[in-house]
């Protein structure tokens, strides 16, 4: 299976790839963490992205493109994949498509997590202690804005495409969000 999380900041894609990892044997791809682990390694990579990550904005998709590639073709991925936190453009989502296209591969379901806006901002402020400098109360006005008007055009990208979307509610408890993922993608694979 190759899976998309898609869903604001704050939204649990993190949380819920890892309970997904472990439920289908698959491998977490989160953009995030590899670009966030750059930053921290003081990578080429990492030095040029810190500052556009700090203020909340969207890395290059040249950069974020380049990591999924690379990601996409080892081993551990060619039997499937979770996406988090990507694509978050509809260039990325085109790049995406073409890199599975050419092993003969296609994204198969797309799972927005919906929350409302207010219930993300205290997520966010609940785990900025945790030491995520895209986590503060700016950043987040202003990636709430990036996803609003780059990010959340990806759902209608494969929508029109005809890929399965698995639309969750995503405010409760972390298992009660784990089991509506579960049951819309059993339900998915029925239709």
């Amino acid at each position: 299976m190759r899976l998309i999380l898609l869903g604001p900041p704050g939204a649990g894609k993190g949380t819920q790839a890892l309970r997904l990892v472990a439920k289908y044997g698959l491998v977490q791809l989160s953009t995030g963490d590899m670009l966030r682990a750059a930053v921290k390694a003081g990578t080429p990579i990492g030095r040029k992205v810190k500052d556009i990550m700090e203020h909340g904005g969207l890395c290059p998709d040249d950069i974020v493109v380049s990591i999924v590639a690379e990601r996409i073709e080892q081993p551990d991925a060619r039997k499937g994949f979770i996406l988090d936190g990507f694509p978050r453009t509809i260039p990325q989502a085109v790049a995406l498509d073409r890199m599975l296209e050419r092993n003969g591969r296609r994204v198969e379901v797309v799972v927005p997590l919906n929350v409302p806006e207010d219930a993300l901002a205290e997520r966010v402020r609940r785990r900025a202690p945790e030491g995520r400098p895209d986590d503060t109360p700016d950043a987040f006005v202003k990636r709430m804005h990036v996803y609003r008007t780059e990010t959340a055009p990806v759902l209608d990208y494969y929508r029109s495409k005809g890929t399965c979307i698995a639309e969750v509610d995503g405010v409760g408890g972390v298992d009660t969000v784990t089991e509506r993922i579960a049951d819309a993608l059993k339900a998915g694979q029925a239709s």
